[in-house]
């Protein structure tokens, strides 16, 4: 899987081999954890067959994966001919990493395990990111999250894994922050910074690249090859995942869904879509445009942000929001699908899952007033990791940098 990479994109009928030259052993290693992870409760006899090593190479590696605490041997399936078949899995307390959010109302920080279960989370909102503040409260959530792990837990860390806006500082008029507040972030080394907080290896990923990794590492992306995906945060954002690997772009904005011109939305009346002309989908189905619906009937902004994934009741608001960010995001996906015939769209945010299973319905109804012919069928799915989907693709890649291949076009064939 790519994060951020400016490698080509490799096509989908390649299958990634093994080597048993004794050089390569590191990536052997890789290659079968990518495997075991993917595939999940294969035998070494599976491994041999996918991999083109040797079964004496697949067994010395085996081996020591097990003694080192990443794979699990499981009980032996029987009742085939010949010895049992003996399955083996990733072990979830082999290796942890820790997530973190940045975005433009709250920050998430996550202690996650091997197999993306999050096992710690803290979660704080503002009314906009400032560095000084951010990493004050960043460095007590370090101390927090880590607290109580054992000597040997705290080993297993691979690191601290970012996801963050790129230019934190636009958007200011929408955000209600001072310029110049926001202007801090312009020349400010998030890497370096965390790295002076935490003894451990840091990587910076886009918010919504790394939502869209989660979607694709742990969620129902993995049964998906092709598919855009569209990240509902405070601003929208989203990811284009071809051949099971997250494709960056010539300069790592593929996937910029917030940019995509949109015929704009008019609210005269139902079914009434086009006033004239054209604006950005981040306008229509970005969760400002809820703030200010909530601001201006005298309720909390703020609030859809403190708990993400358990809303107070809005009414009519939110419906009046669902329909405008339906309307954006159906004609976003069907030019998205006209240009690379993806088999999927897949929608989450930081919103509770009724809210993104009403948000999903009602694009799929909007979809349908639109023209269609030309077009292959395809699915509008519900994402499936929801509000920490940010914070948990941020702490994968820390775990793909040290244990995994970072990418995700492997193993094509059927073991």
């Amino acid at each position: 899987m790519v994060f951020a990479s400016g490698m080509a994109h490799t096509a989908t009928h390649d299958r990634a081999r093994g080597s048993n030259l004794t050089g390569v052993r590191a990536y052997n290693e890789r290659l079968i954890l990518s495997l075991v992870r993917r595939r999940e409760n294969l035998s070494k006899a599976d491994i041999t067959r996918a991999t083109g090593l040797s079964a004496q190479t697949v067994s010395v590696i085996v081996r020591a994966l097990e003694a080192d605490g990443l794979l699990l041997r499981m009980s032996p399936q029987r009742g085939r001919v010949g010895q049992p078949s003996v399955p083996l899995q990733i072990d979830p307390t082999g290796a942890y990493s820790i997530g973190l959010k940045i975005g433009r109302r709250s920050a998430n920080l996550v202690f996650m395990d091997f197999v993306g279960t999050v096992c710690r989370d803290i979660h704080w909102t503002y009314p906009y990111p400032t560095p000084t503040e951010l990493f004050a409260k960043l460095g007590s959530g370090l101390t927090e999250i880590t607290k109580g792990l054992s000597d040997a837990e705290i080993q297993r860390i691979a690191g601290i894994g970012v996801a963050a806006p790129y230019e934190l500082w636009n958007w200011t008029e929408a955000l209600g922050a001072p310029q110049e507040v926001l202007d801090a972030w312009r020349n400010f080394d998030i890497q370096t910074e965390i790295s002076a907080l935490s003894p451990f290896p840091v990587i910076v990923s886009n918010d919504a690249t790394a939502a869209c990794g989660a979607e694709l590492t742990f969620g129902i992306g993995r049964e998906h090859p092709d598919f855009v995906y569209f990240f509902v945060g405070s601003f929208i954002g989203g990811g284009i995942v071809l051949g099971r690997s997250l494709y960056p772009g010539r300069f790592g904005n593929a996937g910029a869904v917030g940019s995509m011109p949109i015929p704009r939305y008019g609210l005269q009346g139902a079914g009434v879509g086009n006033a004239g002309g054209s604006q950005q989908l981040i306008a229509l189905a970005s969760l400002v445009r809820l703030e200010e619906r909530l601001a201006s009937k005298g309720h909390d902004p703020l609030s859809i942000f403190q708990s993400p994934s358990e809303w107070q009741p809005i009414g009519p608001l939110l419906d009046e929001w669902i329909d405008e960010a339906a309307y954006g995001l159906a004609h976003a996906i069907v030019a998205s699908v006209s240009v690379i015939d993806f088999g999927a769209a897949i929608i989450d945010g930081a919103f509770p899952p009724d809210v993104r299973r009403r948000l999903v319905a009602r694009t799929r109804e909007r979809i349908a007033e639109i023209d269609l012919q030309g077009l292959s069928p395809f699915q509008v799915l519900e994402g499936s990791i929801g509000a920490n989907a940010r914070a948990i693709g941020g702490a994968s890649l820390p775990l793909f940098a040290k244990y995994l291949l970072d990418r995700d076009v492997l193993f094509k064939e059927e073991v």
